[in-house]
């Protein structure tokens, strides 16, 4: 038990046996995170956002208050070090009381390997297991087998603070011309774009409030199961807007889809840029045009926060159409509402440009 907690325990023994619940100080990484902690904890508390809206995971500098959050927190959501490494060293110092939950180490959570090429085949999605279970070598469209996949994570996207460059478009044209310079790791970190994922983790985040807060577990739990019933709902719309467009094709800004794909067998034919967001060599570009012009593909999806320059480049001289897709529902307001909408806005986009 931390400092904290057996402080808080040693207060309620002090009070003579007298009902005494201390709601837990709830600290999580970035948006859509907070949003299925936010569905967990409804009515009970409310968690602290971290990386705040239209900031990147990948660098960010916190401020006080998010300081403050994470010292003051007795459980912590994060993604994991592959998603922000710079949060890894924030969180042993300033959290080093609270229980810290790493979601894509969670049992049962979906993991697929990092994609280095610049143009997909259908079902590329790499190799799949479960966090304690045997390899399973198929799935079909529902997805049973899900819960019995597995693989690690590594790195996302967002907007940048204000004074820093997105991704260093300007500074840093020549440096990614190869790949060997990337600091990514061997898998995809964009895993909350399963909902079969935020399911799983539903029941994980009700499960460390619950061992925090006994008082409220019931809470906790119900929330999870109302949570869950509502992907299980949201996934039926998902596929209903995305029926109708199946046969489109269409190529993301960066490879931060492939969860989403999977999830819905909706596979894009390529990325832009590889799924740490950094600037394609003039050799990728080439490639995704030359997909675009051989296939006739019929969207080319930007990102707000990233580069229209390159998009603009790959749609040269092509009939393509072009949308944009937001991983991170960095327009959306924080809370519980903003996770299902994150997944709805992703189809919807989809289903526009195609």
């Amino acid at each position: 038990m931390s400092r904290k907690r057996l402080a808080l325990s040693l207060t309620a023994t002090l009070m003579g046996g007298a009902a005494f619940a201390e709601v837990p100080q709830v600290a999580v990484d970035i948006a859509p995170v907070h949003s299925l902690v936010a569905r967990v904890m409804d009515g009970v508390g409310t968690p602290d956002l971290i990386v705040q809206q239209g900031a990147s995971p990948h660098e960010y500098s916190l401020r006080p208050s998010e300081a403050k959050a994470l010292q003051d927190a007795d459980l912590v959501f994060w993604i994991g070090a592959d998603l922000t490494p710079w949060l890894t060293e924030t969180i042993e110092t300033l959290a080093s009381d609270a229980a810290v939950t790493a979601l894509l180490e969670a049992d049962g959570t979906i993991e697929l390997e990092f994609r280095e090429s610049a143009l997909f085949e259908a079902h590329d999605h790499g190799e799949h297991g479960a966090h304690g279970d045997e390899d399973h070598a198929e799935h079909g469209d529902d997805h049973k087998d899900h819960e019995d996949h597995a693989e690690k994570a590594h790195d996302d996207h967002g907007h940048e603070e204000a004074g820093h460059d997105e991704h260093g478009h300007e500074d840093h044209e020549d440096e990614h011309a190869g790949h060997e310079g990337h600091g990514h790791g061997a898998h995809d970190p964009h895993a909350w774009l399963s909902p079969q994922n935020a399911m799983t983790w539903l029941n994980v985040i009700a499960g460390q409030l619950s061992a925090a807060d006994p008082d409220n577990a019931g809470a906790y739990f119900a929330n999870a199961a109302a949570g869950r019933a509502e992907i299980e709902t949201l996934i039926g719309e998902v596929k209903a807007t995305l029926d109708p467009v199946r046969a489109g094709q269409f190529i993301v800004f960066h490879d931060a889809y492939q969860y989403f794909e999977e999830d819905f067998d909706f596979p894009a034919s390529g990325a832009i840029s590889i799924g740490d967001a950094s600037d394609p060599s003039p050799a990728r570009i080439a490639e995704i045009q030359a997909r675009i012009a051989e296939q006739g593909i019929d969207c080319v999806l930007a990102e707000p926060q990233f580069n229209p320059g390159l998009v603009a480049t790959v749609l040269d001289g092509t009939e393509a159409k072009t949308g944009i897709l937001d991983p991170l529902g960095s327009s959306l307001e924080p809370g519980s509402a903003l996770y299902p909408q994150l997944i709805r806005n992703l189809s919807a986009a989809l289903a526009g440009c195609l």
